[in-house]
């Protein structure tokens, strides 16, 4: 008895090594059950857009919700700042009223009134955009999923900018060819197409999660930037707008 006594005494400390590795993986997740749709995902997100005209850099905060008992369709809200960066570039009659002669949803779907539309010619663009965002996100596994996101509401600051201003039909104002100062339109609001205002960025993408904590995403940025000069000019407008997509690149830390 006494050898087996001492054999078991010897054995306990294994044992319990044992008991705790057991424990151990029926409580830790397992590697696939660490990438299963949850109800909830934060990120903070660090992208990158260029269209070879403009380049922008965001960096976003947001949180998106599952819905439904799988979880795979999430919807969320974010607060994304936006800095973008050109040199020469074009800018053309914004407000949907003379761009389309439609306020509203409409405008998406009414040709553009060309005559109505005049070019600034800004020889540097530098923008800064704090807004809010709404995010949509689809899980198609657990790795990857496809999105969209838009920014909402916020407010546009950046320097005071000198540019030509370039009449549709020089003939109607006398102010074709001369200098004009504009600066960032400093509020900015979603309404759809031409009736949006301000300074806006939206993303479409598709996101790999290359770790639980670590996604990476790629897909096409869509910037609005926006300029109002200091005075009104022809047809009483003082709105100029740049669209540019391009391609986007973006690392996320999963919280």
């Amino acid at each position: 008895m006494k050898p087996l006594f001492i054999t078991l005494l010897a054995l306990c400390p294994l044992l319990s090594v044992a008991q705790r590795n057991l424990n151990s993986s029926a409580t830790s997740p397992s590697p696939a059950s660490r990438y299963d749709f949850p109800a909830r995902i934060r990120t903070a997100d660090l992208s990158l857009a260029s269209s070879g005209d403009l380049s922008s850099l965001a960096l976003t905060v947001n949180q998106l919700h599952g819905l439904g008992r799988s979880n795979r369709f999430r919807i969320g809200y974010g607060l994304r700042f936006t800095a973008t960066a050109a040199n020469q570039l074009d800018y053309i009659t914004a407000p949907a009223k003379l761009t389309s002669g439609q306020e509203s949803i409409v405008a998406l779907f009414t040709e553009s009134i060309n005559n109505n539309l005049d070019t600034l010619r800004l020889g540097k663009t530098q923008t800064n955009s704090l807004n809010i965002s709404i995010h949509l996100e689809y899980g198609i596994t657990r790795r990857l999923a496809v999105g969209f996101n838009i920014d909402a509401i916020g407010f546009s600051a950046g320097a005071q900018q000198s540019g030509t201003f370039i009449a549709n039909g020089p003939t109607r104002s006398s102010l074709h060819n001369t200098v004009q100062v504009a600066k960032p339109t400093p509020f900015n609001l979603l309404l759809m197409g031409d009736s949006d205002r301000g300074s806006l960025n939206s993303e479409a993408y598709a996101r790999y999660r290359v770790s639980p904590k670590v996604s990476l995403r790629g897909g096409i940025g869509f910037q609005f930037t926006e300029y109002t000069t200091t005075r009104k000019l022809t047809l009483d407008n003082d709105r100029f707008r740049r669209k540019n997509a391009g391609v986007q690149l973006d690392v996320a830390y999963h919280f």
